[in-house]
């Protein structure tokens, strides 16, 4: 039986990138909009936009090839790795729950002090979240992976680098895929989880519209940044537009464009 999630999943991304496998129902409609390219080149950079405007079914990308290129989630897996934690139990609550500082400093001052969940995922506290992967363990997170079905699903490399310097990849269109199912609390776990995660997400406001977006930077633990990502959802009224955004970061100047840039992609396809 074929679910709104695969239809968006499998038959979308084959609309959008031809690789791979199709299904034998109507995909979405689709565009690739050449406009939206010029955005990353006009910056001097490369990179993919990918959006799902929900209520049309439309689904709007930059390129048919990058959008399927699968790359390391960097702290985006921070949306899966905190749905995990409160579903095993390693976090009980978001907002009481204690990570202490380990009195290592690292380059990212904000990353150098006690956290709780929520305020970690707002400063993308890497520390905390590779100790929040170890307490969930190997054989836990992999389960979850799965049934998240999650990129490739590979989280070989170390249970606490998988996601920053190991095998884990996941292309924009499966982030766009697994972002509207949390946003349609449609994950194969508790509800509270994916309302907890959505919650604790951070928001940035423009106008009358909420964007709800994860960021990632490889490379960032290190001072060596090299590609950006920006994953999450837009509110305007009763609209939505899931999307994702990733692009070289190899500059500093750069890293500060991934939520400018994000935005102008949504504005351009009237998402915001």
């Amino acid at each position: 039986m074929l679910t709104r999630r695969s239809t968006l999943g499998l038959l979308a991304a084959a609309a959008v990138l031809p690789s791979r496998a199709r299904a034998h129902v109507a995909p979405p409609r689709n565009e690739i909009r050449e406009s939206l390219a010029k955005r990353f080149t006009d910056l001097g950079t490369s990179g993919t936009f990918v959006g799902y405007k929900v209520e049309d079914y439309l689904i709007v990308a930059s390129d048919k090839e990058r959008s399927g290129e699968g790359k390391l989630p960097a702290s985006t897996f921070k949306i899966p790795n905190s749905l995990i934690a409160l579903e095993t139990g390693v976090v009980a609550d978001p907002d009481k729950d204690v990570f202490p500082w380990d009195g290592v400093k690292r380059p990212i001052e904000a990353w150098n002090k006690d956290h709780t969940l929520r305020s970690a995922i707002a400063v993308s506290a890497v520390p905390v979240y590779q100790e929040i992967a170890r307490r969930i363990g190997q054989e836990r997170m992999q389960k979850y992976v799965d049934e998240f079905d999650y990129g490739n699903r590979d989280i070989g490399g170390g249970i606490d680098q998988f996601w920053l310097t190991g095998a884990l990849r996941i292309d924009p269109v499966e982030q766009v895929d697994f972002a509207d199912r949390l946003r349609r609390r449609a994950l194969p776990i508790s509800k509270r989880s994916q309302e907890l995660v959505a919650d604790i997400l951070p928001v940035t406001k423009v106008g009358d519209s909420v964007i709800r977006a994860k960021s990632g930077l490889l490379g960032a633990e290190r001072g060596e940044p090299s590609l950006g990502w920006m994953v999450g959802w837009a509110e305007k009224g009763e609209a939505h537009t899931v999307f994702a955004l990733n692009m070289d970061c190899r500059e500093p100047r750069l890293v500060s464009e991934r939520m400018t840039l994000t935005q102008a992609c949504l504005a351009e396809i009237g998402a915001i």
